[in-house]
């Protein structure tokens, strides 16, 4: 069977009801990293959304830097979650619950990880290269292809900071720093209760 390639052109997106629109720019697809997340935390965040627990299998996203994303609608439709005070960024699409992208906490760290469900065609960004936290006997944990997502994490960002592309970013003001939308944080009670529902490493 022929090994499906990343596609190098423009790839759009939108959440489930296609208020939120987008693409990845040409070139994002051999740039970035497909990759899938066993861990508590995107499983907890799927349910906060009222999505199902993805278990057993994993959150599928696809890492690139926010200056390959672009929004044609829906930007005023951008919610934000926060599983703690200091952890990932989780955007959504506050019209139907879709989770969009996950973000680090400051426009100077430009990463970006794309849920690829949210793709026309996911088959676009080629086959998964890294497996983050999957599951292993006695409640541990392993990864896999992690040497190539950092290679290319360390290229990424640090040309998206060397160029000043990092300013580029929809989801920040590059000046202040301010997410573009308020983040809700769960607290401590119902994130034990979201934590209880999504068992495991």
């Amino acid at each position: 069977m022929a090994r499906r390639r990343a596609d190098n052109g423009p790839l759009a997106f939108s959440c489930d009801c296609k208020a939120v629109r987008g693409h990845l720019q040409a070139g994002a697809a051999a740039r970035g990293v497909h990759a899938v997340c066993y861990c508590r935390d995107c499983r907890a965040a799927e349910l906060w959304l009222g999505r199902p627990d993805p278990a057993p299998g994993p959150v599928d996203v696809f890492q690139t830097t926010p200056d390959m994303i672009r929004f044609q609608s829906g930007t005023d439709r951008l919610g934000l979650l926060r599983l703690s005070p200091k952890g990932l960024m989780r955007w959504y699409a506050t019209c139907c619950n879709a989770p969009l992208f996950n973000t680090l906490a400051s426009p100077r760290l430009p990463f970006a990880a794309l849920h690829v469900a949210r793709l026309d065609s996911p088959e676009s960004v080629g086959p998964v290269r890294v497996h983050s936290f999957v599951p292993r006997p006695g409640g541990r944990s392993a990864h896999r292809g992690w040497g190539r997502m950092i290679l290319r994490l360390v290229t990424g960002m640090g040309g998206a900071r060397l160029s000043g592309r990092w300013r580029r970013t929809p989801f920040f003001d590059p000046d202040s720093g301010a997410p573009v939308a308020e983040a809700t944080i769960p607290d401590k009670a119902a994130r034990a209760a979201l934590y209880s529902r999504a068992p495991g490493s």
